[in-house]
């Protein structure tokens, strides 16, 4: 007779039916396992993450072999000393409601800032320049001042040139939904380098300083990124007076003004936030080349923009809509009568030119 093999689990020995004993076979009774990287017995609780030492393992029971397959379980997975599926529990996170937004109007408040000493020494020798030149009065123009009107490029070059080809911009910088352009021309932009290369509107003469008690705009760039927990915001400009300027803010408002003695002009920017902050929590910081202000997060989110656009001047758009409406019907107006006085210039001549036949 031929020899048979045993299936026994763990086994996998040859046999002869007719000469097998009792206690000849070792074999595990129970079924295999897989759960959570184990490999192992449901009959001995034999566990390994290692696979051939899974397949090593010896038998736990004793017995005669048999050559008859044993019947596969569908599917098993875990611990099969467990009578009942233990019950899936879905736990998830509570949503959290948005906050009440305050109202636009709310009192502001003013941040108190942190100063670096580079610009406070930016400061120091800022003054004494500004006192040297207030006090000789026969101080004439520098070579190569730059002009003070916004968008002129040209420097003083000595008295014997003219210098009434002054392009500039009579309006003020707008800086609206990532678009940046003046008020007077309102050519529009998302870079600021081409907003700040674009040629003048207007035509005049040169300005090399300012008069006394003159306040002018100046042009700031700024920027913004976030963390999970707060939105920094930083403003770009050098040579700024920390003891003028100031940053205000509510929960959902940015006010910051920079004032610059040398240009004897300031940058406003005011928004209203695309989210919640703590003022509490909220800080600021004047440093040599920039003013850094970090806005706390009062909810967990994030921004997808800065600030939300606010509506425009409703009485002053209805203004310059009514301007531009008269100005068009005085156009249309010009442009009929220049057309009648034509078209009776063209009948005429046609009627000299046309040949009469007695």
């Amino acid at each position: 007779m031929a020899e048979k093999l045993c299936y026994n689990r763990g086994c996998g020995k040859s046999f002869m039916p007719r000469d097998s004993v009792d206690d000849e076979c070792t074999f595990h009774p129970g079924a295999p396992f897989f759960h959570d990287a184990y490999k192992g017995w449901s009959c001995c609780q034999n566990k390994s993450t290692d696979f051939t030492t899974f397949l090593n393992t010896p038998g736990c029971t004793k017995g005669r072999h048999s050559n008859v397959k044993p019947v596969e379980p569908e599917n098993i997975t875990g611990n099969l000393t467990k009578e009942e599926t233990p019950e899936v529990i879905e736990v998830r996170a509570p949503i959290q409601e948005s906050l009440p937004r305050p109202p636009y109007n709310t009192p502001v408040i003013r941040l108190k800032p942190v100063v670096a000493k580079s610009l406070e020494d930016q400061m120091k020798t800022l003054q004494q320049t500004l006192n040297t030149n207030n006090g000789d009065t026969s101080q004439e123009i520098k070579i190569g001042e730059s002009c003070k009107h916004n968008g002129c490029k040209n420097t003083y070059e000595g008295p014997d040139i003219e210098y009434n080809n002054c392009k500039y911009h009579p309006g003020y910088p707008v800086f609206h939904e990532g678009m940046k352009y003046w008020s007077c021309c309102q050519r529009k932009t998302t870079e600021f380098q081409q907003f700040l290369d674009q040629e003048g509107c207007d035509i005049g003469e040169c300005v090399w300083a300012k008069d006394e008690g003159e306040e002018g705009e100046v042009v700031c760039r700024y920027d913004w990124h976030q963390t999970a927990t707060c939105v920094t915001v930083a403003i770009y400009g050098k040579k700024y007076d920390p003891t003028i300027s100031y940053v205000e803010i509510n929960p959902i408002k940015l006010k910051a003004h920079l004032y610059f003695p040398q240009e004897k002009g300031a940058f406003n920017l005011e928004i209203e936030l695309r989210g919640i902050v703590e003022v509490e929590g909220s800080s600021c910081a004047m440093l040599g080349t920039k003013v850094e202000i970090k806005l706390k997060k009062a909810e967990s989110c994030s921004w997808s923009r800065l600030d939300i656009p606010r509506p425009v001047n409703q009485p002053q758009k209805e203004a310059d809509q009514k301007n531009l409406l008269q100005a068009e019907n005085q156009v249309e107006a010009l442009d009929l009568d220049d057309l009648d006085y034509t078209t009776q210039r063209y009948t005429l001549s046609k009627e000299a030119m046309t040949p009469k036949y007695s």
